[in-house]
């Protein structure tokens, strides 16, 4: 999985979008395309727990940090390195810094 890491939603320029596109394209035309899709703002977030039977719901995100994840691939790869590399571009197409993690 390849998170975006950004400071605000809706925040790519015209050009990062055509750039995502083109990658988009090239992960599906090369096998690599699971999904990918855009996240709201923590603002539109809330933490949820119900661990004790008691439903507590808490809006807002459960991290504090100018950061947060603005969007993510979910990428099929043969291996480290070549997820590796596609998150490379990942963060090339979306000007970006990204976080690849894999699944268990």
């Amino acid at each position: 999985m390849i998170f975006v890491i950004d400071q605000q939603s809706r925040s790519a320029t015209t050009n990062e979008i055509s750039a995502i596109d083109e990658f988009n394209d090239s992960l599906r035309d090369n096998g690599h395309w699971v999904t990918a899709a855009g996240l709201t703002s923590p603002s539109n977030a809330a933490v949820i727990d119900n661990r004790s039977g008691v439903p507590e719901v808490r809006p807002g995100s459960a991290f504090e940090s100018d950061d947060f994840y603005s969007g993510f691939w979910i990428i099929e790869a043969d291996g480290v390195d070549r997820a590796e590399s596609l998150a490379i571009s990942a963060s090339k197409a979306c000007n970006r810094r990204v976080e690849l993690r894999p699944f268990l």
